[in-house]
Parts: C-alpha cells; sequence; structure tokens
C-alpha cells in the first residue's frame, strides 16, 4: 500500500465520520446519475406508441438502440479505459469533476431530443430524435461509468482495512435509490406532464450531484494539504503504463471481469424491457406496471449492505458470488416458463432477482481490491466497467431485434409478445455466471486472494 494511504488512513479514515461523509458524498453523486440512466425504462410503452396515440413512434429495434447507447462511446471508442489511466494519473478530483460533467452534458441533450419533435428528419437512416436521444445517452454513459470507477477507488481508499463491502453496498443500496425512484416515478411523471418530463427532473438530479462532488474536492484536496504538511511524499497516483501488464495477467482479475460481464448482461438489460413484460406475459395495468421492476432496486437498497456486513465480518465473498449467479439463472428460467402469469407470481420472482442483484454486487466489487494492487485499482475498475459496457450495449440491441423478429405475434385483436426466447437468453447468461463464479472460487484457493476471508482487519 502506498505512503499517502496508510498516511491517510492513520490521520483520517479511521476517524468513522470522516470515512463515512466521504462515502455518503460520491455515493449521492452516484444515485443522481442512475436515476437518468434508468428514468427510460418504464417509458419504453409510450415510446414506441404512435404519434397519434400520443407516444413518440419509437420500434422496438430502435428503443433497443437506444437502451445500448449506454455503452457506445465506452466500448468503441475505448473512453472508459482511458478514463481509470486518467484517474489512476490525475486523482479523483480532477476525474469526477470531468465525469460529472459529462454527465450532465449528456443527459441534456437526451432531454432536447425527447422533448423536441423534428417531423421526418433522418440521422444514419434513423429518425433524428432517436440518434440524438443515444447520442445524449452515450455521452452520459461514458461520464457516468468513469464516475462509478471513481466512486470504487475513493471507497477503496478510505475503507481498506475496515468495513469495505459495508460501504460499497451502501454505495451500491444509494445507486439503487435512483434506479428504483427511475422506475417508480418517471411513468406517472409521464402521463401526468409528458414524456420528456422526468428527463428533465434527472437533468436537475444531476446538476445537484455535481455540487455536492465539488464538496467532497473540497475534502479531498484537505486531506491532501494534512498529508503534505506531515512531511510524507504524495505517491498515490503513482501509476505507470507498465502496470497495465499486472493487471491482464492476473487470472484473477479476468474472472471476475468475465463474472460482471455475464451477470450484468442478465439483470440491466433485463430491466430495459421489464415495464412492457409486465403487461404483456404478466397483464398488470400499463400505469403500474414500472412498479413491479421497481421492487427490485428497492429490495437491495436493504440486502446489499446486510451481504456486504457479512463478506466484512465472516468472508465467503467467492461462495456469494455462485449462490447469487445461481438464483439470478432460476429468476429467468421462472420467467420463461409458461406459468402462472398473473402479477403476484412476477412479485415472487421480482424479489427473488433482488436477492441475486444484492448477493453478486455485494462481494464482487470489494473483492476486486484484493486481487488488483491499489495504485492499479483505477484501470482495473475501468477494464472491469469496459467489459461490461459490452454487455450493456450489446444485449439490449440483441433483445430488441429478437424480441421484434420472434417475439412478436401479429392477432386479429392486435399485437401480442411470446417472451420465452428472450427469457431463456437472459437464463444461458445466468448459467455462465455459475461456471466462472466456480471457476474463480477455485483460483481463490489456489493463490489465495483471500475472497472467502472477512474483510475487517482486526
Amino acid at each position: 500500500m502506498t505512503t499517502v494511504t496508510q498516511n491517510i488512513q492513520q490521520k483520517l479514515s479511521d476517524s468513522k465520520a470522516a470515512r463515512w461523509t466521504a462515502m455518503a458524498i460520491v455515493s449521492f453523486t452516484m444515485m443522481c446519475g442512475y436515476f437518468i440512466t434508468d428514468v427510460m425504462a418504464p417509458l419504453e410503452t409510450l415510446l414506441t406508441q404512435s404519434v397519434a396515440e400520443g407516444g413518440l413512434g419509437w420500434t422496438s429495434a430502435e428503443y433497443g438502440f437506444f437502451s445500448g447507447a449506454y455503452g457506445y462511446i465506452n466500448v468503441f471508442l475505448l473512453m472508459l479505459f482511458f478514463g481509470g489511466i486518467i484517474l489512476d494519473k490525475m486523482g479523483v478530483r480532477f476525474t469526477g469533476v470531468m465525469s460529472s460533467i459529462l454527465m450532465l452534458t449528456g443527459a441534456a441533450i437526451k432531454w432536447y431530443a425527447v422533448s423536441h419533435t423534428f417531423g421526418d428528419a433522418t440521422l444514419f437512416n434513423m429518425p433524428l430524435q432517436v440518434a440524438l436521444a443515444s447520442l445524449g445517452f452515450a455521452i452520459f454513459g461514458c461520464g457516468m461509468e468513469i464516475t462509478g470507477i471513481t466512486a470504487s477507488k475513493v471507497i477503496a481508499k478510505w475503507f481498506t482495512g475496515h468495513e469495505l463491502a459495508l460501504a460499497m453496498g451502501l454505495q451500491v443500496a444509494m445507486a439503487r435509490i435512483g434506479t428504483a425512484a427511475a422506475l417508480a416515478c418517471s411513468l406517472p411523471l409521464a402521463n401526468a406532464y409528458s414524456i420528456s418530463t422526468p428527463i428533465l427532473l434527472g437533468v436537475v438530479c444531476i446538476c445537484v450531484g455535481f455540487l455536492v462532488y465539488l464538496v467532497y474536492c473540497v475534502m479531498d484536496r484537505k486531506f491532501d494539504q494534512s498529508v503534505q504538511s506531515s512531511g510524507v511524499e504524495e505517491n498515490e497516483e503513482g501509476f505507470q503504463m507498465s502496470d497495465l501488464k499486472v493487471i491482464f495477467s492476473n487470472k484473477g482479475f479476468w474472472l471476475i471481469t468475465l463474472l460482471c460481464l455475464m451477470f450484468y448482461a442478465g439483470v440491466f438489460p433485463f430491466l430495459k424491457f421489464a415495464t412492457k413484460i409486465m403487461v404483456h406475459k404478466y397483464h398488470v395495468d400499463q400505469d403500474l406496471a414500472g412498479m413491479i421492476p421497481a421492487m427490485l432496486p428497492f429490495g437491495t437498497i436493504l440486502l446489499t449492505p446486510l451481504f456486504g456486513s457479512i463478506y466484512d465480518r465472516i468472508g465467503k465473498g467467492a461462495t456469494l458470488m455462485i449462490i447469487g449467479s445461481a438464483l439470478l439463472t432460476l429468476v429467468h428460467v421462472l420467467f420463461a416458463l409458461p406459468i402462472l402469469n398473473v402479477w403476484w407470481f412476477a412479485i415472487i420472482v421480482m424479489i427473488l432477482l433482488g436477492i441475486a442483484f444484492s448477493l453478486v454486487p455485494s462481494a464482487m466489487w470489494p473483492s476486486v481490491p484484493k486481487i488488483i494492487p491499489m495504485k492499479q485499482l483505477g484501470s482495473a475498475y475501468a477494464i472491469i466497467f469496459y467489459i461490461q459496457n459490452i454487455g450493456l450495449s450489446m444485449v439490449p440491441v440483441l433483445i430488441g431485434w429478437v424480441i421484434e423478429k420472434y417475439a412478436t405475434i401479429q392477432t386479429a385483436e392486435g399485437v401480442t409478445y411470446d417472451y420465452t426466447l428472450p427469457m431463456v437468453i437472459f437464463a444461458v447468461f445466468g448459467f455462465i455466471a455459475i461456471l466462472i463464479a466456480m471457476m474463480l472460487k477455485k483460483e481463490d484457493g489456489i493463490k489465495n486472494y483471500g475472497l472467502e476471508k472477512s474483510n475487517i482487519q482486526k
């Protein structure tokens, strides 16, 4: 561990008030970001309705392209990868401010696109509105993911040797509050005012989150000044490009990266389509359909810190990841089966998904600092998030195409949907996640990363 980190731990992070304040600030910024990330998910039905019916006239494929746009810049322009290098070289203050500005810019473009009509104008063979909204979402996604790795490094810096998994679990819980608020509120707001209203609210939230992060920057600067006054050289940001070799040659790192890819591919893309699934498969009223997917993040608000605290005190991180992946697979198998197509069964299955969605992140993210040294941690998180973004970008496009090609059924009464094949695809992601988690546990036994050991140093 670096000299400056040791000094910060001795003088600052041993203070519970100081470290929990830092966690709360960066987590609030993430919460605001997650609101705008998922604010469009419950609006799919409105977006795909015809203009005459009050919608925007998007197709399912266009909605899938828009949903996947979140990761396009990160994946195809490697911005998330470079963001990790910037984080390790420039530090959390510069990187956090930069990423917050990107989030605000992208969210504003998305709001402008949805709030205006462009007639028959097209760009790249798609409606101009869809293209602009996707561009804004892509810029926002670039900033959001860099903000995420910045927050992870901040928490790892403050909580290593302390309640690391609990702190990351609470950070995830606050992010889920943003997701839950988006899933629960955006459709009622859109019905009451306009489709762009919940997006405008998200832009306001991002502004507040940016201002709050500036408060953390003041705290971080004071921390650095206290370190300098102690006569200890600051060498926390001593990352070199050659350090990437340490990351790329680490088998445990790649296993946890692939686990992240498969697990999140079975969760976040599913949420993009979950509201419509509730309407057409489980016959939930359109105005209430967003409430069932909203239960997922609400459940994780309580369970993620709980499982994180268990990991801190007892360990068994790799085991928790195996159990969570198994639950994810079970959930999508149940959604795929043509049984009990009623609202209460959908709620039960969503609760199971909430447990899975709490188990894996509560163990996975705190395990990364056990595998990768602190000075390379920003780049490590960036690579993980980059690979994850491949799934977040491509899977919605795949699912949107599958729904339009194979799940859409024209009947005399109108259009119906058979979601069996999309749910089977999600279940396959979960099954692969189980295999990877088992391999990670085996690798931990060989390399002794400490994934099955507690985090709190007594």
